[in-house]
């Protein structure tokens, strides 16, 4: 599980996002970042979260602050789920699994008696400083976004 926490400087990445372009999350200093982490798009929960932060985009967006999502999918799937649920958020691609294990979200998983390497549902917010304001990790999806939203109204967003 991630290392990280509030008043810890949130690693700098650079990865291909949705629609083909690169996203640097140091491009967005001066704004809030909600980075959450997930384990597949068009999977039931990932889904939900996923539509979730899009419905929240425009609260999210008068309180200074954009919604990157993060998995090891492609960008052509991501290209495909946003098309296919009206997603507007921003998604990236990290196949090589630098940021996830930079977050440390890249972890040992079992399910069934198997042992596996996967993504440990994560969300954090950083602030306009680069610095992380909050870390919610093992993630469940109900009521999160509503969770997420607040902790940036605390946070003065």
């Amino acid at each position: 599980m991630s290392d990280l926490n509030a008043g810890d400087m949130a690693p700098d990445f650079t990865l291909p996002g949705d629609g083909g372009d690169d996203i640097t999350l140091s491009d967005h200093r001066g704004q809030n970042v909600v980075l959450y982490f997930y384990p597949r798009d068009d999977t039931p929960g990932c889904t939900t979260e996923a539509k979730e932060f899009t419905d929240a985009k425009d609260d999210l967006a008068a309180l200074n602050t954009i919604v990157i999502g993060i998995s090891k999918d492609t960008v052509a799937k991501h290209d495909k789920f946003i098309a296919k649920h009206d997603l507007r958020v921003r998604l990236a691609s990290d196949e090589d699994g630098h940021a996830l294990e930079a977050y440390g979200v890249w972890v040992e998983k079992k399910n069934y008696g198997k042992t596996y390497m996967g993504i440990v549902r994560s969300t954090f917010l950083i602030g306009p400083d680069g610095k992380i304001l909050q870390v919610w990790p093992k993630v469940r999806v109900k009521n999160h976004v509503d969770t997420v939203v607040q902790a940036v109204r605390d946070h003065g967003g």
